[in-house]
């Protein structure tokens, strides 16, 4: 950023030695160090949220091309319709909420879960010292 040479840094030391003094040098180093640290404050939060604007625009952007390229996909490839009974398009609007069930939102057969019973779990049996769990009685 700011290209300055450790011969340079030198002559602004001394010359800082000799106007401010060596009394209250510490104490403008210190207010130095101070304000340049409130200014990279505000550069990196001027940064942050400058690159959060970015991020926005280039998601609202993918959002718009991503649908898009599912519209031409939909357009291209229309679901096909593998039960004859199945309700034709009845020209609704694309947001219109149809509350009447249609055949490709039931799940087949093959579709459905399989109900698995819990199994039962016996409390263990109680090994007599000395024996072994195999041993004959």
């Amino acid at each position: 950023m700011f290209d300055i040479a450790p011969q340079e840094l030198l002559l602004v030391a001394a010359v800082a030695l000799v106007v401010i003094g060596p009394k209250d040098l510490p104490k403008a180093m210190r207010v130095v160090g101070y304000w340049v640290g409130r200014a990279r404050g505000v550069a990196r939060q001027f940064r942050s949220g400058f690159d959060a604007m970015v991020r926005e625009a280039e998601l609202e952007e993918m959002e718009k091309k991503w649908a898009a390229e599912n519209e031409r996909i939909m357009r291209e490839h229309p679901a096909p319709s593998d039960d004859p009974d199945a309700i034709p398009d009845r020209g609704l609007p694309a947001d219109h909420v149809d509350h009447e069930p249609t055949p490709a939102t039931h799940p087949t057969a093959a579709e459905q879960p399989i109900m698995v019973e819990k199994p039962e779990v016996s409390p263990a049996t109680k090994v007599e010292p000395g024996r072994s769990e195999g041993a004959a009685s």
